[in-house]
């Protein structure tokens, strides 16, 4: 029997991949982190996106501490979402150590499912400038996992380069992509759907949206092609 975990935000790119791996894996397991983000309510949003797409399970885990150590835009509500970088080069909405400590609990939670696969939707073609969404941490990732548990595991990106038009169409393929557009929550604001079409996760979705319907046919060529 086939297993893999997918780290689920409820979010457009979390949900697409959630979609695809339901496709191909017998069971499918969902984790969500509770780290007191600035969207709360995610969380509700991730576990009805779960089940409404059937997932085999869906785990909220609180690690709450990643909060009290990484300040942020998205961990601290009297910082507001910034469109300009930082002097460091990266947005404010860069939660340090969030993807490590993900899958490294993702990395876990398989060992102990039995599952043979880590799910993630990070991306480095349309990204927001997070280093930890780049595939050279992610493979550094899966290698000190299988050499720390000693055991198999494969850490897979299917959006990895994937631009957002063609995320879209890869829910469009499965024909879901109104699910994904009303369902789905990737607003910094906390605004499901549309959201506040302000913010920079907001701005890059429905960039891609415009794109994937403007020109699906070409799109969904490209998206078939890789």
């Amino acid at each position: 029997m086939k297993k893999a975990v997918v780290v689920f935000s409820g979010g457009q790119d979390s949900t697409t991949c959630l979609i695809q791996a339901l496709s191909e894996f017998d069971e499918v397991h969902c984790i969500t982190f509770d780290y007191n983000q600035r969207h709360k309510q995610e969380i509700d949003v991730a576990r009805d996106v779960a089940n409404a797409l059937g997932a085999t399970s869906h785990k909220v885990m609180d690690v709450g501490l990643l909060n009290e150590l990484a300040i942020s835009s998205l961990t601290r509500d009297n910082i507001p979402v910034s469109h300009e970088l930082q002097e460091n080069g990266l947005p404010n909405s860069f939660v340090p150590g969030r993807n490590i400590l993900f899958l490294t609990l993702a990395g876990i939670y398989a060992y102990q499912l039995g599952a043979e696969a880590v799910i993630t939707g990070v991306c480095e073609t349309d990204f927001s400038g997070y280093p930890d969404c780049r595939n050279d941490f992610v493979q550094a990732m899966n290698n000190a996992l299988v050499l720390g548990m000693d055991r198999q595991l494969d850490i897979r990106t299917p959006l990895m380069w994937l631009n957002k038009a063609e995320t879209w169409a890869l829910a469009d393929k499965f024909g879901k992509l109104d699910f994904v557009r009303d369902q789905t929550l990737t607003c910094y604001n906390g605004v499901i759907g549309s959201g506040c079409g302000d913010c920079p996760a907001c701005d890059l979705r429905q960039k891609g949206l415009v794109s994937y319907l403007n020109d699906k046919e070409n799109v969904m060529a490209s998206l078939n092609s890789k």
